[in-house]
């Protein structure tokens, strides 16, 4: 199978240009190609001949989509559609890489794929709309939307907490927002057995389990040995550019329907620190 993942130089494209054996894997970051640009995406394409593409490229500094909207929909929706309209051309499937940040946080138990997009920030409006479109010009294609990711190799969550921890006694975390937190080589892994099971539609693809950001950071640095506590807060005093979900929480039922199952937040912490400290 040859296959061909735009954002390779990302986190997760990172993770699944490691993770990925056994099949011819083009990966390609921003500077190689700009997914704004429908010439150099038709261009990759073309010279990669892949069975799949996988799009794990886009804007994710959520506050940054709030402050500079037009970047956001260039990058996420127009760049997806660009890619989707590429692969319909070269006869290729795509799997595109979503957010639990379709939906608006307001339900009490787990989202399912066909509960209806009600984004509340840009970042998350700007995948709604990929979404919708890229449906529309492949019928056949598989959308993974994910939640709370982490890795080495990027900007992330425990990373910012480990850091923070360094140097302070106590750290204010939210604990009024509700997610599961996804290993970034776990996901590349679900990724894969997707597209080898030629998966179409929409998939919640998380690590098990959930949390709040405070219980997600008490965990991070419970398992670092650190001495450092964390203190909860709210979003209310802690204010920032971009309104978050309250529950975000994402089913795994589509999943499990593949047969794929993905173990909990917490074991994946336990590699994850081990990457961190050799990176």
């Amino acid at each position: 199978m040859q296959v061909l993942i735009f954002g390779a130089t990302g986190m997760l494209g990172k993770a699944l240009t490691q993770w990925w054996s056994g099949d011819e894997v083009i990966g390609l970051g921003s500077a190689d190609t700009d997914i704004r640009a429908p010439e150099q995406v038709r261009s990759a394409v073309k010279q990669a001949q892949p069975d799949w593409i996988v799009l794990a490229a886009a804007y994710t500094d959520v506050d940054g989509c709030e402050i500079n909207p037009t970047l956001a929909a260039s990058v996420n929706t127009q760049g997806a559609i660009n890619v989707a309209n590429a692969a319909a051309e070269a006869g290729a499937r795509m799997l595109f890489v979503s957010t639990d940040y379709v939906f608006d946080g307001r339900k009490a138990s787990p989202y399912e794929t066909n509960d209806l997009r009600k984004p509340i920030n840009t970042y998350g409006k700007s995948k709604a709309d990929a979404e919708v479109g890229i449906v529309g010009i492949l019928p056949d294609c598989c959308i993974v939307r994910t939640s709370w990711l982490f890795g080495p190799g990027g900007k992330c969550f425990p990373d910012t907490i480990l850091k923070l921890a360094a140097s302070r006694s106590e750290i204010e975390v939210v604990n009024d927002q509700r997610g599961c937190p996804t290993y970034t080589f776990d996901l590349a892994d679900a990724i894969i057995k997707l597209c080898r099971s030629s998966a179409r539609g929409i998939l919640h693809c998380t690590n098990s389990g959930e949390c709040s950001w405070d219980e997600f950071a008490s965990e991070i640095l419970r398992q670092a040995l650190s001495k450092t506590q964390v203190r909860p807060t709210t979003s209310e005093r802690f204010v920032r550019p971009a309104e978050r979900p309250k529950y975000s929480v994402l089913s795994p039922s589509s999943l499990t329907a593949y047969g794929i199952s993905m173990r909990s937040w917490q074991q994946t912490l336990s590699d994850y620190l081990q990457q961190r400290s050799t990176a």
